[in-house]
Parts: structure tokens; sequence; C-alpha cells
């Protein structure tokens, strides 16, 4: 059914219709600040869709997986030495001992996924620290629906929408209510740096808390100050953050004198997510859940998804491993393998420090290795990347190209997804930061 939505889209699709959709898209990004910096966030001309059934199935395994995920985060906040395992810093260490006040310590995260096949799905990343996009693709999914093309797909599919915004309001809510015992408003922070790429997401965050009756400012770590008894934005007493700053980040800058990690640690101020969030954000959690040593934590149902789900993930060090069954010595066996091999390192975002070994030569492989020894990195074996047809606008005239692509789905509490993200791209690294990709909407379709 999803080819031939694709087919029927594309067959609608007359240059007249693309130059009148692309004119509205331009003009909707442009006036609705869908940018990413200075490039919008969107560049074809359609949708990304699903099926019901990829949708169930999603949201399924996801939630398997996600308990697998709180078994391993139990674990870690129980017990000092398996914690050790994701390689928290110093810093983090002493970070994680704050209990967040709140039941879930990453009430709002973000799993990264590809739909390999119509049934294969493959998990690589888990972003329970600073999840973004739900802003951006809830507003571009409105822009979307109101263009020329998709009202005339809108004739032979059932199309819906599948918003993130209101989910992310209402566990920082819940968040609040459980650290606050009470159920007053609270005052909203969106912290993070000002000149971040991702600022025009923040303008549209306020502008939906808002919408819904919530006072809220958008705050610089910088600018912030404590002060008797409470966390300020200029004259803006702060009750809640919704921190988009990275953990790493701030510890960099202001270290644990920083105003907001006192506040925080001092109890002044709820924060979503809270320190105790690090744990899974580190590539390592992977490593946690793959590893032949932590087996036993896990039921038969998590075993059997994390096996099918979760590709081979080991921190980079000397030791030995299992591989597919077999027994292997992990340094020599990565500079043998490049081909189906990725390097992360363990705490960065947006692509940065990422190599893939196919891309590049043995020399270079073990340059990579090597300081993969030397800095906190995780191995992880390559998937295969899906990809479907989208259409651009190019001179007048429509040009339709495979592009990669990925499926993001947002989880609340830990528990169960709610809406998703999509990114495209031309290069393998499908990472908007990294300047390799752009955003599109997801929607569920139905034949009419």
């Amino acid at each position: 059914m999803l080819h031939d939505a694709i087919r029927c889209y594309h067959d609608l699709l007359t240059d007249q219709l693309a130059t009148d959709s692309q004119a509205q898209l331009d003009q909707q990004q442009q006036a609705r600040g869908l940018f990413f910096g200075n490039r919008p966030i969107c560049t074809v001309l359609r949708p990304r869709f699903l099926t019901r059934t990829q949708y169930r199935f999603l949201e399924e395994r996801t939630r398997i997986l996600c308990s697998a995920f709180r078994v391993a985060q139990r674990a870690a906040e129980e017990d000092p030495a398996f914690r050790r395992q994701f390689g928290l810093t110093e810093s983090e260490e002493i970070l994680f001992q704050k209990h967040p006040g709140f039941r879930c310590p990453y009430p709002t995260s973000r799993l990264d996924a590809f739909f390999v096949s119509e049934q294969e799905l493959r998990f690589t990343e888990y972003n329970t620290e600073t999840p973004a996009g739900a802003a951006y693709t809830d507003v571009l999914g409105e822009v979307m629906l109101g263009l020329p093309i998709v009202a005339e797909f809108a004739k032979h599919y059932a199309i819906r929408p599948l918003p993130v915004r209101h989910t992310i309001l209402q566990v920082l809510l819940d968040a609040y209510r459980q650290w606050r015992g009470t159920s007053e408003r609270p005052n909203i922070a969106i912290l993070d740096w000002r000149e971040v790429p991702t600022y025009n997401e923040f303008v549209l965050f306020y502008d939906y808390f808002r919408s819904q009756g919530l006072e809220c400012v958008i705050a610089d770590p910088r600018e912030v100050e404590y002060r008797d008894g409470k966390l300020w934005a200029g004259d803006f007493p702060i009750n809640l953050i919704y921190k988009r700053v990275l953990i790493s980040e701030l510890l960099d800058r202001g270290g644990l004198d920083h105003p907001v990690v006192q506040a925080v640690r001092d109890g002044a101020v709820c924060m979503v997510n809270s320190f105790r969030c690090k744990s899974l954000y580190k590539k390592a959690s992977f490593a946690v859940l793959t590893d032949e040593a932590n087996t036993h934590l896990f039921d038969e149902e998590q075993r059997k998804a994390i096996a099918e789900h979760l590709p081979w993930t080991r921190r980079m060090e000397e030791r030995k491993t299992e591989y597919a069954g077999r027994t292997i010595d992990l340094v020599p066996f990565v500079l043998e393998n490049r081909q189906r091999l990725v390097l992360k390192p363990n705490d960065d975002y947006g692509g940065k420090g990422v190599v893939l070994g196919w891309t590049v030569d043995d020399t270079t492989w073990q340059a990579a290795v090597e300081n993969a020894l030397r800095e906190p990195y995780v191995v992880q074996e390559r998937i295969a990347l899906p990809s479907e047809p989208f259409p651009r606008l190019v001179g007048g005239r429509i040009q339709i190209s495979d592009c990669l692509l990925d499926t993001d789905p947002y989880v609340s509490y830990g528990q169960f997804m709610d809406g998703c993200m999509t990114r495209i791209s031309t290069a393998e690294l499908l990472n908007v930061t990294a300047g390799g990709g752009s955003t599109v909407p997801t929607f569920l379709i139905e034949p009419r």
C-alpha cells in the first residue's frame, strides 16, 4: 500500500502544482520560522508516509525496547559499579546522585531508528537528554497539510498528522506536579545558548506554551542568576526548566558552580530532563543492552527485541567479547572489519566525530580506532539504510530522487511513543545538525 500511495502522490504532482506548492511552502517556512540556522528545514515536496500497520509495529517494538532501557537505568541508579559501563564523567557522576523529584528521569525522549524493510526495524541511538524537532515537525505538518498537492492527494488517501508538542507539554507539567506536589502552573524557561541553530524551534515552543496560558521565557544559561533561593532570568522567576542545553556543555562552561546546576541540586527549580538522563543518552547504553555480560538482566521478550532491533555495540577498549556467537579480541576485530562498523563518540551530537568505516581507507580507520581508544567511544555494527523517492522543484521542473530516511519515535516517561520525526538525506549521516539532511513531517495514511 505504501508504494501505491507514493506513486499516486507523484503522479498527481504536475509541474504547475509543484510550482504552486513550492511557493506556498517557501512562504510559510519563512513566515513561521521553519529554519535550522539559515537553512529551511524542509527541502522536498512530499511528507513521509507510514501505514497504520507500520505505526503499530513501531509502537510495540518501541514499548518493549524502552522497558529494557528502563531495566538498565534502574540498575545504573542502584549499582555504582554497573553504572561505570555508561562512561559518566566525574562531574556527571556527582550530578547523577541528585534525585530529580519525579519518577522517570527522562520524561521526554526520542529514539533514532530505521525501517530497513516493512517489518525490519533497527534502532541506533537514544536521545534521553535534549530530544529536538517536535515543534519543527508539528508546525511543518500544519504547513504541508495546506499545500495544493497534499489537498489533491487527500482526495485519494486519508491523512493523519502525528503532533508531539502537546505531549511534551503534558510530561513537563506532570514532572513539575510530581516535583512540587501541587497542581500550580509553573513559570517555564526554555534553556539553551542563544546562538544555537535550533533557536527558531525554541520560539515555536515559546509561542505554543504561551497559547496554553503558561508564562514562559527563552533563557541563555549565561544570563540566569541564582539568588534568594530562586533561579531568575532577568526579573522572571523560573520554576520549571525545559532543558535544551546539553549537560556536558553546561558543565564545560560553568562547572558544578553554574547557577542552573546549583539551583537544581538545591531543589530550587525543576529541570526536565534531569541530570540522571545522562546514562541512557550515552552511546554506551546500546553497549550495555547488547553486551553478553548483561543478558541476565532482561526477560525473554526484551532479549528477543534487543537481538532483533539493536545493532551490536561495544565501548572501545582492550577486551574480549562476543560477536555473532563467537569470542573475539575487540580491537583487532575492529581494525580488520571497518566495512561493517561505525565509530561514535560516547557523548556527542550532530554527527560530530562519527566515522563510517566503509567510507574511509585503512589508514584513516586505524587512526580513528587509535583515537577511539584514547577518547570515550563506542563501536557499532553497520545497518542497512532504507530509501524512498522524494520530489523537489528544480528550475521549475519536478525532480524525483531517492533519499535515505530514518524514523525517530518520541517517547514519553520512558514507556510509550507518541508521534515521530523523519529526517531525509542523500548522505549516509542523517543529521540536520551536521548539514547532511532535512526534515519532513510524518503522516499516517490509508486509502479512502
